[in-house]
């Protein structure tokens, strides 16, 4: 293999390229991103960038002479429009045409909308997904002292802008359809903390409710949103509304390709297509894991899951399996909340050290007498020690 084309410029198309560096590969890389910047750090967005704490400089996942040594070609503010797969062709949307011996693809997602608010949505509604997102978002807040937010979604990228805005001294609501915050993720129990989290911040929050549609004033360029109506019936005035609610996976440009769709691109144990010289990482990968096909949202998954597609894109074959650590972490209201495994599998949670309360605690995730997750708020020690324990395999209820 001589040369190797990287479709999205994102955190996992980074580390795609940092590892085919770093297994030996010698040849030509083309990297092709929709957006016109060098690769950034995306959590960062909806917090510290959000609240003005940080530089758009300081979101570059690399310096200059650190690029400089991937001696990578950059392909930036262009899309990829179609995937030859046979050929390995990459055609872009200004009609050049990248081909390469090998294809990883890491496009990422696109932010969900609500069903009409696309491209004529009023001003003041926004997503918070790219670095553009956030500059109109942050710029909006700005412009609006004092302004009424709505966020839509109490998932963790909800749940920080949230705070972020709370921070910043607006008013906020949260609207979540289902019964409490990240209570797939958590289970009733932890979710019920984050709920008090956002209660102890004045955070309006209602839960178990939809949204209908979204008011406004104005007309053309002067239109500009007004509130939320929920399917409840009530409306929830509004002067900025941010939409929180997921991404769906960018494959929409591998229509006739061949590759196998389904919420994100199909691949096997070891991140590889169909095809043995095409992979994918990061949030556009959906690979089989041990319980089936799965595709994570996270920062973690996104940075450590190269290694494996690079390695097995290099070999020509599947040669290692992806083994996530399923870690992740949330900064909301001044607390940093950490969790690890697959909280979703237990059947029981405990807490095993200090109080939910307190704001200050480690609970367990159990299924069979083992531990399957961990939470942790504000003890990244104890969290430290039982990622730790899980990921080596010796967790067997309280680790403590």
């Amino acid at each position: 293999m001589r040369s190797v084309v990287v479709v999205g410029a994102s955190l996992a198309g980074m580390r795609a390229v940092e590892e085919l560096r770093a297994q030996g590969f010698d040849g030509r890389i083309s990297v092709v991103g929709e957006e016109p910047y060098l690769p950034y750090d995306r959590p960062p967005l909806s917090k510290a960038y959000l609240m003005g704490t940080c530089s758009p400089e300081s979101l570059a996942l690399a310096d200059e002479p650190a690029l400089d040594e991937l001696a990578a070609e950059w392909h930036l503010g262009v899309r990829a429009d179609s995937l030859d797969p046979g050929t390995r062709s990459v055609r872009l949307s200004d009609g050049r045409e990248v081909t390469a011996d090998g294809v990883v693809i890491a496009t990422g997602g696109l932010a969900r909308r609500l069903p009409g608010t696309g491209e004529e949505r009023p001003a003041g509604v926004h997503t918070v997904r790219t670095f553009d997102d956030a500059v109109a978002l942050r710029a909006d807040l700005e412009d609006h002292d004092s302004a009424r937010v709505v966020v839509i979604g109490a998932g963790w990228i909800g749940a920080e802008v949230a705070s972020t805005c709370r921070a910043l001294g607006h008013p906020v609501t949260i609207v979540e359809g289902d019964t409490a915050p990240l209570a797939r993720a958590l289970g009733p129990t932890m979710a019920e903390v984050c709920t008090s989290l956002h209660a102890d911040h004045g955070v309006g929050l209602r839960t178990g409710v939809g949204v209908e549609s979204i008011t406004s004033s104005g007309f053309g360029p002067w239109k500009r949103v007004t509130g939320v109506v929920l399917d409840d019936g009530s409306h929830v005035p509004a002067d900025v509304v941010v939409v929180g609610i997921g991404i769906r996976p960018a494959t929409d440009w591998l229509a006739g390709s061949g590759i196998p769709v389904d919420n994100g691109v199909l691949c096997d144990s070891g991140c590889v297509t169909v095809f043995p010289s095409v992979v994918a990482v990061g949030d556009v990968a959906r690979y089989h894991g041990p319980r089936g096909p799965v595709r994570h949202e996270h920062w973690t998954n996104a940075s450590e899951q190269a290694a494996t597609a690079v390695r097995n894109l290099l070999a020509g074959t599947t040669v290692e399996e992806y083994r996530p650590s399923g870690y992740f972490w949330s900064d909301q209201y001044g607390v940093r909340l950490q969790v690890t495994g697959h909280p979703a599998d237990a059947e029981e949670v405990t807490v095993v050290d200090g109080s939910p309360e307190g704001r200050r605690f480690v609970a367990e995730y159990r299924r069979a007498g083992s531990t399957v997750g961990v939470l942790a708020m504000n003890n990244p020690k104890l969290f430290g020690r039982l990622r730790r324990q899980m990921r080596a395999g010796t967790a067997q209820g309280s680790g403590v």
